[in-house]
């Protein structure tokens, strides 16, 4: 299978009302399995919005609460779904992206590497430690969240030692700095010669507008499909049998200097 179609949930999440954005993200999760996508992604803390001096209190064991909702929808509907929503472990409260398989198992966490001083999260959150990668029916599919397209470093693991071929990024970006968010997903798609799918929130929330403009873009940096800033699901198909072309055609991970980068 090199062929996914995806489905991009760009929410207008309502600050802490848990219930509210669960209603809206499981009618997109319906409404991308009626399309016949075989992967939802949602939004970063689409359940509650930036309101983290609360976040404690929205955080649920992993599998618990929220999990468990989105791990019934994914199953019901027969459809992957991926997002970030808080995760309570450990004394500690994370920024969790899941993997809901079409079956509702979770086949893969992703807790926030690099967090948003900006929006006070390290005041509030815990630092993830590792990167993670699922060997998807289409091939290794590494998941990172919203500051993370700012660190390169972690989309070249991904692509060079993990074998990537889609990065898939839920996202709250600020609509002041929406162009940063678009050439850095275009960037990390052309220099890692791979598929990005990235989904962002929408509209205002807790004082800040966000950008919208989730989008998917293929190996050559070609934006497939891009969203506009009003929340709704934005679809496609693509085929990741391009990035092994794109690969072979420029091969850059073969042209690497890692020993040459090394601080002297």
């Amino acid at each position: 299978m090199t062929k996914l179609s995806i489905s991009l949930g760009q929410m207008h999440i309502k600050l802490g009302r848990v219930e509210d954005n669960l209603e809206t993200a499981e009618g997109m999760i319906a409404d991308a399995a009626r399309r016949g996508s075989d992967l939802v992604l949602l939004p970063e803390l689409w359940s509650t919005g930036y309101d983290l001096e609360n976040a404690a209190d929205y955080a649920d064991q992993l599998g618990a609460g929220m999990f468990a909702q989105i791990s019934q929808a994914a199953s019901k509907h027969q459809i992957a779904v991926c997002g970030s929503i808080l995760e309570r472990r450990n004394g500690q409260v994370m920024n969790c992206a899941t993997w809901h398989a079409p079956d509702g198992e979770i086949l893969a966490v992703y807790r926030k590497i690099h967090l948003f001083r900006l929006f006070d999260e390290h005041k509030w959150l815990g630092e993830g430690e590792t990167p993670v990668a699922l060997d998807a029916p289409w091939g290794m599919t590494g998941l990172a969240i919203c500051y993370d397209l700012r660190f390169p470093e972690l989309f070249r693991r991904y692509a060079v030692a993990d074998g990537a071929k889609l990065i898939v990024i839920c996202a709250e970006w600020p609509a002041a700095r929406v162009e940063h968010w678009r050439s850095l997903l275009i960037a990390r798609a052309i220099e890692n010669q791979c598929f990005v799918a990235a989904t962002n929130a929408c509209g205002e929330t807790g004082g800040t507008t966000f950008g919208g403009h989730s989008m998917i873009i293929d190996p050559w940096g070609v934006v497939i499909a891009e969203a506009d800033e009003s929340a709704g699901l934005l679809s496609a198909q693509i085929d990741l049998a391009i990035v092994d072309q794109v690969r072979r055609t420029i091969p850059v991970f073969e042209d690497r200097r890692p020993d040459a980068y090394l601080a002297k």
